[in-house]
């Protein structure tokens, strides 16, 4: 059996990790004794963890939220993704680099040497893709409460003298701007806002009961808004996957798309390109299963890079009908 401190800490990680347990299950998990568990327990709730006992056929026990904030437990993996996101939140626009880097500073002193060091040497050089303006994390707080509340939003916006009043549905960054997107109900109409042009009122409006985002979801209705924001015109084709992949290890490498986390291991890619075959490509770099939502250019171009790979893994070597050779330092096909 492990040493009581150890089992605590496993006891206190498993709990962390889902929000009911019956005693039975970690029991079996720790593999000790119900009653164990129960004294476990105790010993946690003396160290100011909220831990509620749940009733019924399977009852047990719920990490809960408590007024003051115990001792935190990470483990090695979640230490190093903290590092990570604290030393990135510099280009988040939301006006907390500084308290980021306070944060940083604050967990790096309270780790053991071993997970010091390794937090030391992950050295993140963070740039940004442009000048985006700050954003007062006051700001995004008030917009993010109005969303989870669904209550009408009053603010004042930079670009108009009369004050505005929207149903706030999501708060998205695109681009390094964060962004409103509300129905305008002034307009009577969908609109984005930018939200460091927002002065949010108080108080807010009534509730209201959400209206369905154009496209079904707010990535494709987002794509749509913003195609062609950079002056290009826009891509001529725009297509919606559905990738098992953390929509955190996607975002890094899409610039003028949207991802979307539909739960820890699937995401949705909204992605635009000048042509079918070159967007398949590009989705296909991510290596892992693919669903195409659509359309069905898109599931057409799948199957034509489909059959000429297959084609070209057939092939065991350079044909006369097709030869590659190099001229002035270019790569020339010859049929």
């Amino acid at each position: 059996m492990p040493k009581t401190s150890a089992r605590l800490l496993a006891l206190l990680s498993l709990m962390q990790a889902r929000r009911d347990w019956p005693g039975a299950l970690l029991a079996e998990r720790l593999d000790v004794s119900q009653r164990t568990v129960r004294r476990d327990v105790d010993r946690l709730r003396e160290l100011g963890y909220p831990i509620v006992t749940t009733k019924g056929p399977d009852g047990g026990y719920r990490l809960g939220s408590g007024t003051q904030l115990p001792p935190l437990l990470f483990d090695d993996e979640q230490a190093v993704a903290l590092a990570v996101a604290l030393q990135i939140a510099t280009t988040a626009g939301a006006g907390i680099e500084e308290a980021a880097a306070r944060a940083l500073n604050t967990v790096r002193q309270v780790m053991p040497a071993r997970l010091r060091h390794r937090i030391d040497t992950l050295q993140v050089t963070a740039v940004e893709r442009s000048a985006a303006p700050q954003v007062d994390s006051g700001v995004l707080m008030a917009i993010s409460g109005a969303v989870r509340a669904r209550e009408v939003l009053r603010f004042d916006y930079a670009t108009t003298t009369a004050p505005r009043r929207a149903e706030p549905h999501h708060l998205v960054t695109w681009g390094g701007r964060w962004y409103l997107v509300a129905w305008d109900l002034d307009r009577d109409d969908w609109r984005t806002f930018r939200a460091d042009r927002i002065t949010p009122r108080t108080p807010t409006g009534p509730r209201f009961t959400p209206r369905e985002l154009p496209g079904g979801n707010v990535a494709t209705f987002v794509a749509s808004r913003f195609d062609g924001s950079d002056g290009s015109g826009g891509w001529p084709c725009h297509g919606e996957v559905i990738l098992d992949l953390p929509a955190a290890e996607v975002s890094p490498f899409i610039r003028d798309g949207v991802v979307e986390a539909l739960g820890p291991e699937r995401c949705r890619l909204v992605l635009g390109s000048w042509s079918w075959p070159a967007l398949a490509t590009t989705i296909g770099r991510f290596d892992t299963d693919i669903e195409v939502v659509g359309p069905t250019e898109l599931k057409d171009a799948f199957a034509h890079l489909a059959h000429r790979y297959h084609r070209a893994a057939a092939r065991s070597g350079p044909t006369p009908a097709r030869r590659a050779r190099t001229s002035g330092g270019r790569v020339r096909a010859w049929r």
